[in-house]
């Protein structure tokens, strides 16, 4: 298949033998899919048709497995993706951010591709550690005595091959409860305050703070527990400061009640867990932003965590209200930020933050970790483990502030009042033709600094044809999961998510539907939501029907077409091998509401203002 890039696997780990990847952007082919033992994760092996390298998805896109979008076979474009040897000479990439190329479908192995082992790469081990005069004491501070510090590494290859003291660095997506021996090199990008804790078992004291490397972000928890390093090792972590955290270090899966960091693990210190501030702090990110636009807040759910960046045009009051629960007295303060979709948005700050709070109007904010609420159309409230960022050096806030210099002060700011994307209704009215969503070029647009941008729109049309072949998958059955189960044993199914087993599973919606309208026809993807109104049955009824008989699945899909129904849709750009296709997802489906349907008509036809000879309109007022 010429669209794959061949030898682009000798090139990410820097053999000489390799090919230039186009935009650093391989296309290569899914020969193996492995869930690893707890489910969060899964291995993957790729394939150039040449070569084929054991890979790590990274825990944001395990989704795309359970939902049966990844699957042996497809063939992917990789966006974002590191390399890394681990045990000295095992290669393997740690994938961040992919496409899954479904056009070309799920071929068989493709070409004869050999391991990375039969080449011989060039050495490129780091220099040898150097001693310290006698007297000078190295970085380490908790866990283990001060050693040796290593030589500067500046020239080499770190992220392949990194074995100084510490051994090889192990990237903070790679962790996992089974993960034993292990180094991390990471950055504090947030250490929370010391708070005291207390319940029916006991009480103590604790700490958090945010970490970050290349590849991904975790919360590491200390309780006091770990005994007399405890306050040393919360006076000695600094925000912004790179450090080594070597195992003995417990991984277990995070609480989301108390942490709302990008990652399904989080760790726990023990009392021989090793801590060392790093000689070089280069090379580690210093925070990592994902920004949804203030205009984008409407089509985000009530109580999703985002990010957000906005200059600062109005600051409200510190007022002090006392908590319900806790009966304690607290303080808040509003802020209004603005940014270049022309929408503003109030942003909540509490306790500490909001006493102290003393930044100038017109300032550029960056926020990781605020909470989306529907209060008011939408607003934001900034969570105790979030950050803000005044004037971050950064290409959207610089971005941001030449825009409001040039033109923003002047706007006139569109609030979310009234546009909860909850309720919909307002939204339902704007109805597009499909021929409006092409020729608007919906998903194809970008915003004022060029990026692509998601478009939603509410289409009516009629089910032409259901897609049969991979119409569903096997699901966990507890409730809000929705994972994808393996069926270990005949009739014993188990979700390593939840770490339960279940004698079947919940089969869930996976549909690719064709739609039409009096001027034209649409592709959409549908997941189980809308999956269960388009069949008319549930997912299990239809794996049940197709057990039986394949006649009676066809008798449902058919009994599915040629129904009327109104969509809520999202069109996202997707790009690969220089090609641009634009692919449509359904939010959620409704039946077709006819008296409002007829509504909306009659204003259509009154916008013509026809009227016959004598001056009278042609139709009933």
């Amino acid at each position: 298949m010429d669209v794959i890039t061949k030898n682009a696997i000798p090139t990410i780990f820097g053999h000489p033998d390799g090919s230039p990847i186009p935009n650093n952007r391989p296309i290569l082919q899914v020969l193996h899919l492995k869930p690893l033992q707890e489910g969060a994760r899964y291995r993957v092996i790729l394939s150039d048709t040449n070569y084929f390298v054991q890979s790590m998805l990274a825990g944001n896109l395990k989704n795309i497995v359970a939902d049966g979008i990844l699957k042996k076979g497809s063939i992917v474009e990789l966006e974002d993706y590191h390399s890394q040897v681990v045990n000295g000479s095992k290669r393997i990439l740690v994938l961040s951010n992919l496409n899954v190329l479904a056009e070309y479908g799920e071929p068989e192995k493709i070409g004869g591709p050999k391991t990375l082992d039969s080449l011989d790469f060039p050495d490129t081990a780091v220099e040898p550690v150097k001693q310290q005069p006698q007297g000078i004491s190295g970085g380490a501070f908790y866990g283990a005595p001060a050693q040796q510090t290593a030589a500067p590494t500046h020239n080499q290859p770190r992220p392949d091959n990194f074995s100084t003291k510490h051994g090889n660095i192990t990237p903070v997506e790679a962790l996992s409860p089974f993960s034993h021996k292990w180094t991390i090199r990471v950055r504090v990008t947030h250490k929370l305050p010391m708070r005291s804790w207390h319940n029916q078992n006991g009480e103590g004291r604790l700490f958090s703070v945010n970490l970050l490397d290349e590849s991904g972000e975790i919360r590491m928890t200390g309780f006091n527990s770990i005994g007399e390093h405890f306050d040393d090792l919360y006076n000695n972590f600094e925000e912004g400061v790179v450090y080594y955290i070597s195992s003995p270090c417990q991984v277990k899966m995070a609480n989301k009640k108390f942490s709302q960091v990008n990652n399904d693990y989080e760790l726990t210190l023990e009392r021989d867990t090793k801590v060392e501030r790093a000689e070089d702090q280069s090379a580690v990110p210093q925070v990592r932003y994902h920004f949804i636009n203030i205009e984008n807040l409407k089509n985000i759910e009530k109580d999703t965590t985002i990010d957000c960046i906005g200059v600062l045009t109005e600051v409200g009051n510190c007022d002090e209200i006392v908590s319900k629960s806790t009966q304690k007295p607290f303080s808040k303060r509003e802020l209004t930020l603005v940014d270049n979709t022309v929408t503003q948005v109030r942003l909540t700050i509490w306790g500490e933050q909001a006493q102290k709070f003393d930044v100038p109007l017109e300032t550029v904010l960056a926020f990781k970790g605020v909470k989306v609420s529907d209060f008011g159309g939408r607003s934001l409230s900034l969570l105790s483990s979030g950050q803000m960022a005044v004037n971050p050096d950064i290409d959207d806030a610089h971005k941001l502030k030449g825009w409001y210099d040039a033109q923003g002060r002047d706007e006139s700011y569109q609030n979310h009042n009234n546009l909860s994307a909850t309720s919909g209704a307002s939204r339902e009215q704007v109805m597009k033709t499909i021929q409006e969503i092409k020729d608007e070029n919906l998903g194809q647009n970008t915003d004022d600094e060029g990026k692509p941008k998601d478009d939603y729109f509410t289409v009516k049309a009629t089910v032409v044809w259901i897609r049969e072949g991979t119409m569903w998958y096997a699901a966990c059955q507890t409730e809000k999961c929705n994972r994808k189960v393996i069926e270990v044993n005949e009739g014993e199914w188990r979700c390593e998510m939840c770490q339960k087993n279940w004698p079947r599973p919940s089969y869930r919606y996976v549909l690719s539907v064709n739609v039409a309208d009096h001027t034209g026809q649409l592709w959409l993807s549908a997941f189980d939501d809308s999956g269960k109104i388009i069949m008319g049955v549930t997912g299990d009824e239809a794996q049940k029907a197709k057990e039986v008989d394949d006649s009676a699945l066809k008798d449902i899909i058919e009994a599915a077409t040629c129904k009327t129904y109104s969509f809520r849709c999202r069109a996202k750009l997707d790009t690969y091998n220089d090609e641009a296709r634009v692919r449509y997802q359904i939010m959620y489906t409704n039946q077709v509401d006819f008296v409002r349907e007829s509504a909306r008509l009659a204003q259509q036809i009154k916008a013509f203002s026809l009227a016959d000879d004598n001056g009278a309109g042609l139709f009933v007022q």
